[in-house]
């Protein structure tokens, strides 16, 4: 292998540096400029950042947790399962909506008295307190009350305070209809002083306000909340959320700026959320003892009555039991009786079923285990009904009637109800049947009664009804003793996990993102605004830009004259400017070879580039070399060569072509060897006119033959129409441009000169360079060492140190 390809990837050190890493370099470099201004930026939005942090009201993170626990499924409820009636039992997005719920929110408010907030008041932030107040406000809320506003409380001693309202953010909370409230703008005057117990009472306030060992001096600022309001807030505030789709257990979080206040709320939500589902499943106990008592109500009397017949007839007639023969009829007739009483109870029972399902009273519904009828499939389309119903109604406090899930607990309703219709109309004709059977038993029995003495027939019949009703009462007795210890140990299916802890550290202000955050602001704020005023900006400033732009080689740039004179190649030999002068002298060799006399004119697109500039000191660098030079000016409009070499401009060039004088007398010696100037004279009325005379060319003729350098200062040439014609005399012709003064569009004066009017070998400098834009200006045609060289070739001006900060950026 070559040595060559021994480091494919090694770059070459004898090549010039690529055009892209050039680019980047360009780009980067122009950013680096203006360091000042994007740490300026940077350290102002950092500060921002930072203040913010110190004095926005921390938020905390509180958490807890429950456990979502599936019911164990009722008897017969398989029959149903197989066909997708039963409804879901841990339905964790319904537990979801239920935490999330406007009803338990209110609940939960109204349980803990949140109808007050109490802030600090401090000079540059107020926070929410919420234990430790030194006052305690009692609102009257059946009254008209200003809520949403804040009232500051000012302690004036240990019986009296000041109240007054804090802006007038007010809006009014009418209790007969509390979610819509009206904006008040003026607030109602109110006592400067109260003292402690007094209400405060206005047509729009009733409160009172009592001292919790407040001292004189306290300030605190008040904000009533009337419930509804604040249950909408925080039923949007509360996220709850399973820990992974497989698992039952949900998270409750809630910001908060206050951290005991938002742990007794979870804590108060997720103790309302339990008793609420407690409820719910002691509403089948309840409804079954309400169902005894009324059939014990009725049975009472009746035993009481018979109770009294039997004791009575038995002292009257001096008997007190019965013969065998009439035991045994009445231990018969007693075990008919018990049979007939419970197919009545059961009969009572279907017909009060059929009652609750025809008048879509299902919640009230009675669970037919307590009167003892063990049918599991009428077992589960209660139970399955009753859990329907109870699905429902909390779907209702998320879902409007018309929502999916509504309709399709509706549908399943239907269905079941049906199903239970049926099934309860059937279990009435079968009990029906079956009495009738007892019935016949019943005067079977009785028919042998007949064969016993009168006195024992009468006594066996008052006996009878009153077991009858004594078996009956103890039943009911015994399942109301039953419903009642069902009730007492009931438990909510889902549990407390965790209780509400809240963290340590907030949650807001995130001090360390918005630091970043500010910082990664400050940068792109200065850096856009950087590049968007670049983007803006109509003046040309990147020599690499003009020379891609221009239909011409660039073959030159000019630095600032940091001094006040217009001739620094005269008088400061060493600069930098002088040094871009003889670079520009140099390359003529080049432009125009093999010539010994040498015509140069220089004009421009505006006036104020610099041509005159570049005309006196490109004479002057061509007058030290001692070639016999001739500065002549041709801006007959706006002439300055007079003003810069202090000569007085009363006869000139417009003079030789207007009063036909002769050149030789017009020309000015100056006090520089090899240096002669024509200046442009009087300003005549008609000066393109003049400039296009024939013997404006006789006198160039004349004046090469004398002169080996002449340099013409012509006026610009996208403001005049004469500077075309001059061309011709010229051997080369330089463009001024002037960086950060030139207009982009200027560029187009220059290609129109080469594309439309035909001027050939015209070239362009850039004046006035001062402005990095890049890493350097020492590409191109080879023409020195720049601007900002440091060889020791010339002297540079010393510049304050954020300047030179700046240009080493």
């Amino acid at each position: 292998m070559s040595a060559n390809n021994s480091y494919p990837f090694m770059p070459d050190p004898f090549m010039p540096p690529h055009e892209d890493d050039i680019e980047l370099k360009v780009i980067l470099f122009n950013y680096l400029k203006y360091w000042p201004f994007i740490a300026i930026c940077t350290l102002v939005c950092v500060l921002a950042a930072f203040l913010f942090n110190k004095y926005a009201t921390p938020v905390y993170m509180v958490q807890s947790s429950v456990i979502v626990t599936e019911e164990p499924q009722a008897l017969g409820s398989e029959i149903f399962d197989a066909v997708g009636m039963m409804p879901i039992k841990n339905n964790v997005e319904n537990e979801i909506g239920i935490l999330k719920s406007y009803t338990l929110a209110e609940e939960a408010i109204t349980e803990l008295g949140l109808d007050v907030f109490y802030f600090t008041d401090d000079l540059l932030m107020s926070s929410q307190v919420h234990a430790g107040v030194p006052v305690d406000v009692d609102v009257d809320w059946t009254h008209k009350q200003l809520v949403n506003g804040k009232f500051l409380i000012e302690v004036l001693d240990s019986q009296t305070f000041s109240f007054m309202p804090e802006g007038d953010d007010f809006e009014l909370f009418n209790p007969s209809d509390p979610f819509y409230k009206t904006e008040i703008k003026d607030i109602p005057e109110h006592n400067p002083t109260y003292s402690f117990g007094e209400t405060i009472e206005s047509e729009y306030l009733n409160i009172k306000v009592e001292s919790n060992n407040a001292q004189p001096g306290d300030r605190i600022l008040i904000q009533l909340v009337d419930t509804p309001s604040l249950a909408l807030f925080l039923k949007d505030k509360i996220s709850v959320t399973p820990t992974n789709k497989q698992a039952s257990i949900l998270n409750i979080s809630f910001e908060t700026p206050v951290r005991r206040m938002g742990e007794q709320y979870l804590n108060k939500l997720m103790e309302v959320y339990l008793q609420r589902e407690l409820d719910e499943k002691n509403k089948a106990a309840e409804n079954t003892i309400r169902f005894i008592e009324d059939q014990l109500s009725g049975i009472t009397d009746s035993l009481a009555f018979f109770e009294g017949s039997l004791e009575k007839y038995r002292s009257e007639n001096k008997i007190f039991n019965l013969s065998e023969e009439g035991s045994q009829i009445f231990l018969r007739l007693q075990e008919l009786e018990k049979d007939k009483s419970q197919a009545e109870i059961n009969l009572r029972y279907f017909q009060t079923l059929q009652n609750y399902v025809n008048k879509d009273n299902a919640s009230d519904i009675v669970a037919p285990a307590i009167i003892g009828n063990t049918d599991p499939l009428l077992q589960s389309l209660v139970v399955k009904i009753s859990e329907l119903q109870v699905e429902k109604m909390r779907l209702s406090n998320n879902f409007s009637e018309e929502a999916p899930p509504i309709r399709e607990i509706n549908s399943q309703i239907r269905n079941t109800k049906n199903a239970l219709q049926e099934n309860v109309q059937s279990s009435i004709r079968n009990t029906n049947t079956y009495l009738q059977e007892i019935n016949s038993q019943i005067k079977r029995v009785e028919k042998e009664i007949n064969s016993l003495p009168e006195t024992e027939r009468r006594l066996l019949g008052i006996q009878r009804k009153f077991t009858v009703n004594e078996n009956i009462y103890v039943y009911l007795l015994q399942k109301r003793a039953e419903s009642e210890i069902t009730r007492a140990s009931n438990m909510p299916k889902n549990s407390i996990l965790d209780l509400a802890r809240a963290g340590q550290e907030p949650v807001f202000p995130k001090k360390i993102t918005n630091l970043i955050i500010g910082l990664a602001i400050g940068l792109i704020f200065s850096i856009g605004y950087i590049s968007i005023r670049d983007f803006l900006n109509t003046k040309i400033e990147d020599p690499k830009e003009l020379e891609k732009q221009i239909k011409t080689p660039l073959i030159g740039m000019i630095g600032r004259n940091q001094g006040s004179d217009p001739k620094p190649v005269l008088h400061n030999p060493r600069s930098s400017v002088t040094e871009s002068f003889r670079n520009i002298r140099a390359d003529m060799s080049y432009l125009s070879p093999n010539k010994e006399q040498l015509t140069i004119l220089f004009t421009s697109s505006i006036s104020g580039e610099g041509k005159t500039f570049a005309s006196i000191n490109m004479a002057s660098v061509y007058s030290l070399l001692g070639k016999k030079t001739l500065l002549i000016g041709l801006d007959l409009r706006k002439p300055k060569i007079a003003e810069e070499f202090g000569l007085v401009n009363y006869q000139g060039m417009s003079s030789c072509l207007s009063k036909d004088v002769p050149w030789r007398e017009v020309v000015k010696k100056t006090k520089y060897e090899n240096l002669d100037i024509i200046l442009s004279g009087p300003i005549p009325p008609n000066p393109a006119e003049l400039l296009l005379q024939n013997k404006f060319s006789k006198i160039m003729a004349e004046i090469k033959e004398e002169y080996d350098v002449i340099v013409l200062d012509c006026p610009p040439a996208g403001l005049v129409s004469e500077t075309k014609e001059l061309f011709k005399h010229s051997d080369v012709n330089f463009f001024i441009f002037r960086q950060g003064f030139s207009n982009k569009s200027n560029i187009q004066i220059l290609n129109n000169l080469i594309e439309k009017g035909g001027v050939s070998k015209i070239y362009s400098i850039l004046n006035d360079v001062h402005i990095d834009k890049g890493y350097g200006f020492g590409y191109g045609y080879g023409y020195g060492y720049g601007y900002s060289s440091h060889y020791g070739y010339h002297d540079e001006v010393q510049l304050p140190w954020w300047k030179r900060a700046m240009r080493r950026g």
